[in-house]
């Protein structure tokens, strides 16, 4: 090319010359301006989603711009924290303490235990394949209930939870659906149990590999080899112990140890607590490695004949993990919330995930709060600061409080719960852990679509169908505060 140059004239080499240099700069500009609107270009399904809107640091930056890092304080104590649970106790009739309940139970109080999970749905239920189940495909699980086998008077046991394990509405892994055939939603499947939780075991299924339980918020069928058995006591002293190591991460492994199955590689998911092990010096060697890199922990293990024992396990001080809880922070709630980012939808805590409301729930135990299982129960609970609406509510009504939340906020549309992360150029967005999605978009089209995972989406646009939003259907919007519990404006 310099040759040519050289062999033309003078002016017009010199042409030529400017020319490419400037089709060059053109070249990179253009190419720099459509890296940019790649970067900031809608290539989601989800509208008015940018990038930066999935990274935690960037709605931690807008809460810095509203409130400086040295004027952000703990909404709540570890003490208010303590008594709101107490509180919750006392107050919520979905909330139970398991170890407080009597050692013996009536056959009339079993049987209302039993029937509020295991009865009969009165619509459709179907197979994998497509077939109705009729009224002897329940008879195996109503069977397996083992009624038959309930006294005058029944023993109530105690244990706690050795592995993350489900919750189910019979005493059978079997999957069941509704008339839509939606094959992620098992409508058998009810909730999750984690290690470290306490039940009270009220009764035993026919087949004795089931049992049904009653942990903290929830009572149903759990199977028999996920739980050891222990005496209440025991039981209350691991619980009550103050020096706990929590689980900050979606989910953490216990180390490898080589020819101990029961403490190697154990999933704890986010919230789980276990009480450091103090009886173990920390500069000694534990399974044939150095501790000095590792937490010790005191875990729950099932012993051959089902009773419990205590083993110490190992977890990295590499883990995602604190001890102790963490602050209850708005800049700590944006952390925990984008952990779970991306995790497929698992109604009931399926497929080794958790639903909206297990998402909102893990990320608060974080923090020692705990909450009624279902997002019906969270809603209309008369816990923490509630605005309420009704269908005499207007869009304006219900706009203006929006623009008030705060990070961490919930919001509640029947069926569901939302976590509110901020506003961002007026639009407020939110955190949720959300299977379809819905929404008009600037063209007039309804898109369909599904999300079916802990997805960050702006609020006022979605949709529930081509008449209703979101917003339309909010009827509560609750802030997590100190007891004693209150209701009004934000």
């Amino acid at each position: 090319m310099k040759k040519l140059y050289a062999q033309m004239p003078v002016t017009l080499g010199t042409k030529l010359r400017n020319q490419s240099n400037f089709i060059a700069k053109i070249g990179r500009i253009l190419g720099l301006a459509f890296v940019a609107y790649l970067a900031h270009a809608n290539t989601y399904n989800v509208p008015k989603l940018k990038s930066q809107h999935l990274a935690p640091t960037y709605w931690q930056s807008l809460l810095n711009e509203k409130i400086s890092v040295k004027e952000q304080t703990v909404m709540m104590s570890a003490e208010q924290i303590e008594h709101y649970n107490q509180q919750l106790f006392k107050s919520n009739e979905h909330m139970v303490q398991p170890l407080d309940m009597a050692d013996k139970i009536t056959k009339a109080k079993l049987l209302e235990h039993m029937d509020s999970i295991s009865a009969v749905p009165s619509s459709a239920r179907f197979y994998r394949d497509g077939r109705e189940l009729q009224k002897s495909d329940y008879q195996p699980y109503l069977l397996n209930l083992n009624k038959q086998g309930i006294k005058a008077v029944n023993s109530v046991g105690f244990g706690l939870v050795v592995k993350r394990s489900v919750l189910r509405t019979f005493p059978t892994l079997d999957r069941v659906f509704n008339q839509q055939m939606d094959l992620d939603l098992d409508r058998f499947q009810e909730s999750g149990v984690f290690p470290g939780e306490a039940v009270a075991i009220l009764h035993t299924s026919a087949d004795k590999r089931w049992l049904l339980v009653q942990n903290y918020h929830y009572v149903a069928w759990m199977p028999a080899e996920d739980l050891a058995s222990g005496d209440k006591q025991q039981i209350k002293q691991f619980m009550d112990k103050k020096s706990r190591l929590v689980i900050t991460g979606s989910k953490v492994m216990t180390s490898f140890v080589p020819d101990e199955p029961m403490i190697s590689y154990v999933q704890l998911d986010m919230g789980v607590s276990l009480p450091l092990n103090a009886s173990e010096p920390n500069n000694r060697e534990i399974y044939g490695q150095s501790s000095a890199g590792s937490y010790m922990v005191s875990l729950p293990v099932r012993q051959d004949n089902g009773e419990l024992a205590f083993k110490t396990a190992l977890i990295g001080k590499s883990q995602d993990v604190h001890l102790g809880y963490l602050a209850f922070t708005q800049e700590n709630i944006i952390s925990q919330a984008f952990k779970f980012l991306g995790e497929r939808y698992g109604w009931g805590h399926d497929y080794n995930g958790r639903d909206c409301t297990g998402f909102v729930g893990e990320i608060y135990k974080t923090f020692g709060i705990l909450m009624p299982r279902n997002s019906g129960q969270q809603g209309k609970g008369e816990y923490g600061i509630n605005v309420r609406f009704d269908q005499a509510s207007d869009l304006a009504t219900k706009l203006a409080v929006i623009k008030q939340l705060q990070v961490g906020d919930l919001i509640y549309i029947p069926g569901h719960v939302m976590l509110f992360l901020g506003t961002d150029q007026g639009q407020p967005f939110v955190i949720h852990d959300v299977k379809g999605l819905t929404y008009w978009t600037a063209a007039g089209e309804f898109y369909t679509g599904t999300l079916n995972a802990v997805s960050v989406t702006p609020l006022i646009p979605l949709s529930l169908n081509q008449s209703t939003t979101y917003v339309d259907r909010i009827y509560t919007i609750k802030r997590i505060a100190p007891m004693p519990m209150n209701t009004g404006s934000l």
